[in-house]
């Protein structure tokens, strides 16, 4: 499991990773040295990376994701999770994205109304980040 959960933070953390560099203007959205699946329209990135829903608590929410998965991903692949102390932190630090996800979808479908495939995905790892933790206690 432990595996798992590292891979799933490596693909959330390379998602982060994107929607942070858009953020702070290091590539633009529709960038040609990204490959194809990672370009967005340029409408449908700034809709969603500069809305007020894009940083709940100041900074970009990618970068808080970037920070989450790396932090979990490391813990992880160095600790793994037969330390209590590391599955507690993890399990309460998905619980806390799993609500931000929740959050950020309703967001995406109701309030922005932009349909982001890279969105969901992170929504949807936070998900099964947050099962595979729990399932471990």
């Amino acid at each position: 499991m432990s595996t798992l959960l590292v891979y799933l933070c490596a693909v959330g953390g390379i998602i982060s990773l994107h929607f942070t560099a858009i953020a702070f203007h290091w590539v633009k959205a529709d960038s040609r040295r990204l490959p194809i699946i990672c370009r967005l329209e340029q409408q449908t990135c700034t809709a969603i990376v500069f809305t007020p829903s894009a940083r709940i608590l100041g900074p970009p929410n990618s970068l808080l994701g970037l920070i989450f998965y790396t932090l979990l991903g490391t813990a992880v692949a160095t600790c793994g999770l037969h330390d209590p102390m590391v599955h507690l932190i993890g399990l309460s630090a998905s619980a806390i994205a799993l609500l931000f996800s929740l959050y950020l979808i309703y967001s995406l479908l109701f309030i922005v109304r932009a349909k982001c495939v890279f969105c969901f995905a992170s929504h949807a790892i936070n998900l099964m980040l947050f099962v595979v933790l729990l399932a471990q206690l």
